[in-house]
């Protein structure tokens, strides 16, 4: 008797209709990443051109406030041209730079293999 109850069971389980999952749904429950870790700080950078005035110190790099306003207020900058040569700047503010250039003293930097008119990524180092 208790088998037949048994068999009965797995019958009706088996004819008991599924009930359809929707993927789009079960999904929208599941939060997105930058919830559940935090909102992180994304590292701003932006690539402009490298012009050499050798007219400038070494170590000062001239470029426009809506630039660094855009990188991010700081004192220092870095320099990465092809993703080999960083360099470090400190920042003068000029209203005269185009705001897709950075002035740097070149004399040196041909010894690396950088060129005038470069292209280069320029991020804010936070100091802290």
């Amino acid at each position: 008797m208790a088998e037949e109850k048994d068999k009965t069971k797995e019958v009706e389980a088996e004819e008991a209709p599924k009930k359809k999952i929707d993927i789009r749904t079960a999904l929208s429950m599941i939060p997105p990443a930058s919830q559940i870790l935090g909102k992180q700080k994304k590292q701003r950078e932006r690539r402009v051109r490298l012009r050499f005035r050798n007219e400038l110190k070494e170590g000062i790099a001239k470029l426009n406030p809506e630039l660094l306003k855009e990188i991010g207020e700081a004192e220092y900058i870095e320099v990465v041209v092809a993703h080999r040569h960083r360099f470090r700047y400190r920042v003068e503010l000029d209203e005269s730079v185009p705001p897709n250039e950075v002035w740097v003293n070149g004399e040196k930097l041909p010894e690396y293999g950088v060129s005038d008119n470069s292209i280069a990524t320029v991020r804010a180092i936070r100091e802290e």
